[in-house]
């Protein structure tokens, strides 16, 4: 049986490896999770919620060290992965408070003796989960498909299988059988989803691993959640606040090491503060630490993979082979693990690949444009639609400008963000389906209508 390799993208060292789940033991688990189901559905909302505290608990005791396990598997800096923790548990906290609510029966306005929707579970949930936010990520489909009285697969991504073991532990600390962790690589995953036991899939990834979900989910008639790619737009307009924009641009592209679906990818930025824009972002991101994740000082650590790396990489080759220009940085770092330098690329036309193709890495793509409408042409001009931002000191001219972009989301003045109380989702191929919010709980739900005369 084929092991899966967890890497530290550091130093490029063999953390551990990992034996994969056979098929039989795979059907086996799904069989167990099938039996513990309806136990779980039968529970009332409060009993859920009373059970599952315990993970939020656990959580912010073990807080520092399930962060040094984030950082360890796939490279953010310290101080994000205990962002990220903390974040998991907010979440909880909100849909311990909202579940019941979000999930009371609805009175109907209809001419029966009486008429209600009910929000009733779907069975079993199987999340495929990526790797940049190894904790959040599932954190934000499990605890609201839980508390709904689902259970929960997880096929989590193959680089931070010591993270898919400590969730694991960390759910089934507080009650057995409601989550389980699949240690296993993509081929299994269409078996996994024809298996009649299985109800629904949220999937998180890139756009042409969600379409290979998106169909075998279509063949099988099986509900589907798909948060996919993105390349949002960060439109400055001339009248913008440009230390306040500035500052947050560096932040929302290099969150995560600039391995982030809502991360800014395409700075859309009006001629008249173009050249200004340029310069006092370089300034500002020549100040970044880029070094050991493990540093509580360090702004920028390593890609999560060498492949990730070369990926970008080329991006940025075959887009100044086009034209563009390099403003600052473009190479591998040349030190062990996969740091790749902090990058600007201006000049760029629509031909190229920083334009129409998501960067996956700390890349700025600074793209000059002349007036608001050829602004918001580029922002849609993609085929990704996760989220945006613009930025202008007049707030109503931002406004209608925000009702036209094609977007799951869109942030004036401030930098695109998933929160437990707004509903998160994309557009286009960044896919379909909300999580967050009293909508994202009733995405893994079957909203029932019953009708008494």
């Amino acid at each position: 049986m084929n092991k899966l390799i967890s890497i530290n993208p550091a130093n490029e060292n063999i953390i551990n490896q990992y034996t994969q789940h056979t098929k039989k033991e795979v059907e086996k688990i799904i069989v167990k999770a099938s039996i513990a189901q309806p136990i779980w559905k039968e529970k009332s909302i409060n009993d859920r919620i009373k059970i599952l505290e315990n993970i939020k608990n656990n959580l912010d005791i073990n807080c520092d060290s399930y962060a040094e396990v984030i950082t360890l598997e796939m490279g953010k800096p310290i101080k994000e992965s205990v962002s990220e923790v903390k974040k998991c548990i907010s979440l909880c906290e909100y849909y311990f408070i909202n579940a019941s609510e979000f999930l009371e029966p609805e009175n109907l306005d209809f001419d029966a003796d009486k008429s209600l929707v009910v929000f009733e579970p779907l069975g079993i949930i199987l999340g495929i989960m990526p790797w940049n936010f190894p904790f959040w990520q599932v954190f934000r489909f499990a605890i609201p498909a839980l508390l709904s009285g689902n259970v929960v697969l997880l096929k989590h991504a193959s680089n931070v299988q010591g993270v898919s073991i400590l969730l694991d532990k960390i759910f089934n600390s507080t009650h057995t059988n409601i989550f389980y962790s699949l240690i296993i690589d993509s081929k299994l995953i269409s078996q996994i989803i024809s298996n009649k036991y299985i109800r629904a899939i949220s999937f998180t990834g890139s756009d042409a691993a969600g379409s290979k979900v998106a169909e075998c989910c279509g063949k099988n008639i099986k509900k589907t959640v798909l948060e996919l790619g993105g390349s949002d737009p960060f439109i400055v307009l001339n009248d913008a606040d440009l230390g306040k924009c500035i500052n947050n641009a560096v932040i929302s592209r290099m969150i995560n090491n600039g391995q982030s679906c809502i991360a800014a990818k395409r700075f859309i930025v009006h001629e008249d503060v173009h050249d200004e824009f340029i310069d006092n972002l370089k300034e500002k991101i020549e100040q970044l630490i880029v070094g050991n994740p493990d540093d509580s000082k360090t702004d920028v650590g390593p890609l999560a993979t060498e492949d990730i790396l070369i990926g970008v990489d080329s991006q940025i080759r075959k887009s100044i082979d086009m034209g563009a220009s390099l403003v600052l940085g473009g190479f591998r770092l040349d030190r062990e693990g996969y740091f790749y330098s902090p990058t600007i690329i201006s000049d760029i036309s629509k031909q190229m690949p920083v334009y129409y193709e998501e960067t996956f890495g700390p890349v700025f793509s600074i793209i000059k444009s002349r007036n608001i409408e050829d602004m918001i042409h580029i922002a849609n001009d993609s085929d990704f639609g996760l989220g945006g931002s613009i930025w202008s000191k007049n707030k109503d001219k931002a406004f209608d400008i925000a009702k036209k972009i094609e977007t799951g989301c869109v942030f004036i003045n401030g930098f695109t963000k998933s929160d437990p109380k707004l509903p998160f989702g994309g557009i286009k191929k960044s896919g379909y389906g909300k999580e967050l919010s009293k909508y994202g709980i009733r995405e893994f739900v079957n909203i029932k209508t019953i009708v008494s005369y």
